[in-house]
């Protein structure tokens, strides 16, 4: 059993930067993985990046390849998520949910989920 809470989210103009974090408490296991995923109004939650917890490999949406980075710090049971050159159609709800699956990318392979970040990207 892990809880998450996503945290770093805020309102930015196009072209800035945040940081999100999700920190992780409970039971962790060096075979889970983080995803990253987000929400915009009236969509579907969609998958955004994600990382190994023990050999920290990362997987990323097309959309973010260049502008987003995922990483760990196993230290603090937190994973972040580093998001630069923001667009507005990066606009969501951001949430970080933990799976067993070693490769999924599926909303549906992650539970866990975090109480979500607002992240808002104005033009």
């Amino acid at each position: 059993q892990v809880q998450l809470v996503e945290s770093g989210g805020g309102l930015v103009q196009a072209g800035g930067s945040l940081r999100l974090s999700c920190a992780a408490s409970g039971r962790t296991f060096s075979s889970s993985r983080v995803g990253w995923f987000r929400q915009a109004p009236g969509k579907e939650r969609e998958f955004v990046a994600a990382i190994s917890w023990s050999g920290g490999s990362t997987t990323y949406v097309d959309s973010a390849k260049g502008r987003f980075t995922v990483s760990r710090d196993n230290a603090k049971n937190t994973v972040y998520l580093q998001m630069n050159s923001l667009k507005p159609e990066d606009t969501a709800v951001y949430y970080c949910g933990t799976t067993w699956f070693l490769t999924s990318t599926r909303v549906a392979d992650f539970g866990s989920w975090g109480q979500g970040t607002q992240v808002t990207v104005s033009s």
